[in-house]
Parts: C-alpha cells; sequence; structure tokens
C-alpha cells in the first residue's frame, strides 16, 4: 500500500489535501503531513480525522514513498538538505515550486524527483497541473503520477523553458483576474447606483457561466468577443475604452513575474 507525505501546509499545501483526499485518490490513513508550525497540520486534521500528523521530517520520510515538498522556495533547501541523508533511491520527491527545475533538485538529493506545479482551481477538482519529471524517474511512477493528478486537474508536462510563464497562466492567473474583477465592482459602484453587493453577485454568476462556455467548448475566447462585441454597440465602446487604457498590462505583470522568479532562483543558489 503506497504512503504519501506532504511537508508544508500551507495555502497550497492545504489544497493539494484536498484535492488527493475529496477525489479519493487517497485515503485518508494512507497520507502523512508536516508543517513547521505544527498547529496548521492538526487544523487540517480536524476537517480530515484519519490524517496522520507527524512532528518530525524524519519519521514522516521514513514512512511515505512518495512526498510532497511545498513549502515557500527561500525555505526548500534547508528542507531538502534534512531530507537528503533520509531519502532513498526508491523515494519519490515532487516539488510543487517553479524555482528549482527536476535536473537542480537531482543535484540536491538522490532519490527520484518530479514537479509539479498545482492551482487553486485544483480545489475545485479542476483546471490544469503543470508537471515535469526528472531523469531518474521510474516509468510507472511517471504513469502512476500523471493518473493520480489526473484525477483533479488535467495533468499537462511541459518544457522548462516555458515554467514561469504556464505558471503566471494556470496559478497565478486565477488570482490577476480575481483583482481584476474587484476593480470592475468597485468601480461599478463608484459611477452607478449598484452597490458592491449586488455587484459581486452579478460578476460571480458571469464568471461562472463564462467558465462553463469555455469548458463546454461553447465559444473559444476570440469567438466570445466577437458574439458579444456587436458593432457600434454598449461592448464595443467598452473593448475600446480598454484598448485605449491598457498600457500594456500584462507586459508588466509578467516582466515583474519573471524578475521575481529570478531573485528566487539566484538567492536558492546561494543557499546551496
Amino acid at each position: 500500500m503506497m504512503k504519501w507525505g506532504i511537508i508544508g501546509t500551507g495555502n497550497m499545501g492545504e489544497i493539494l489535501i484536498r484535492a488527493f483526499l475529496e477525489s479519493a485518490t487517497i485515503k485518508e490513513t494512507d497520507c502523512y503531513i508536516t508543517n513547521r508550525t505544527i498547529e496548521k497540520a492538526y487544523q487540517i486534521q480536524k476537517q480530515y480525522p484519519n490524517l496522520q500528523v507527524e512532528t518530525n521530517l524524519q519519521e514522516l520520510l521514513e514512512k511515505v514513498d512518495t512526498v510532497y515538498l511545498c513549502v515557500k522556495p527561500l525555505e526548500m533547501i534547508d528542507v531538502l538538505k534534512e531530507a537528503k541523508p533520509i531519502l532513498t533511491e526508491k523515494q519519490l520527491l515532487v516539488s510543487i515550486t517553479s524555482a528549482l527545475s527536476v535536473d537542480e533538485l537531482e543535484e540536491l538529493v538522490d532519490c527520484q524527483v518530479a514537479r509539479m506545479i498545482p492551482s487553486i482551481t485544483n480545489y475545485a477538482l479542476a483546471g490544469v497541473t503543470l508537471v515535469t519529471f526528472g531523469t531518474r524517474l521510474e516509468a510507472f511512477k511517471k504513469d502512476q503520477l500523471l493518473q493520480i493528478w489526473n484525477n483533479f486537474s488535467e495533468a499537462l508536462e511541459i518544457d522548462e523553458s516555458i515554467v514561469r510563464i504556464a505558471s503566471d497562466i494556470v496559478s497565478c492567473g486565477p488570482a490577476f483576474f480575481s483583482y481584476l474583477a474587484e476593480h470592475f465592482i468597485t468601480s461599478a459602484h463608484d459611477q452607478t447606483n449598484i452597490s458592491k453587493e449586488q455587484a459581486t453577485v452579478l460578476m460571480e454568476k458571469m464568471l461562472a457561466g463564462y467558465g462553463k462556455l469555455l469548458s463546454e467548448k461553447h465559444f473559444s475566447l476570440t469567438e466570445l468577443v466577437d458574439k458579444v462585441c456587436v458593432k457600434g454597440g454598449v461592448t464595443g465602446a467598452g473593448i475600446a475604452a480598454i484598448d485605449e487604457h491598457w498600457e500594456d498590462l500584462f507586459g508588466h505583470v509578467i516582466q515583474a513575474t519573471h524578475d521575481k522568479f529570478y531573485e528566487d532562483k539566484a538567492l536558492l543558489h546561494k543557499k546551496q
């Protein structure tokens, strides 16, 4: 029987735990979790009482076959240094951060490695999981991982060269577009008689319906613009205003995320 470990029960670690358990991919009794602040792990155990909480990293690693490393990027090196003498060649380490490639992970530990970058959409057992695989990974384990991740998402293997931008879209995207939606709501309230509560309800329902149009492949993004944006109509005037005031917003967003990505990588290399 396979045993699974999760190191780090912050936002993304908690999302993974929920995705694994709610999709019935992993049994609670086969899932071991730990966190630097152990109270956070016990809080999750209140929701899933049969989860195994370990207060010691070594004890967790000695009990599991596959371990997911869900700590913050700048904490990874210290955890990996502690884990290296414990992990065996048969065990599998899965990182969820873009900051270290699988090649870099293979230089830091002697076990098999993979990387999966989740999204908050996995919380709803939906969305995409971005994956890359190490050279030491056994073929059957790769197939097993893809099957597991496909239980709560669409697992998509990508090239290392696009990991950061793909993560911007898949993992950061929900926060980016929620932020834009909140500003739309605020502007609607400030400039008209609609309340924030009413605007929020309408926005959420629009986004849910919008997502369904895309997921059921009724329209592409371009087709949606064309279908709604009637020539000479109100939507067209709004699109024109966006074009006029856009000022390459997402160009700046992508530059900022990539700058942070390379900053984190430089700091991680200093710690090695």
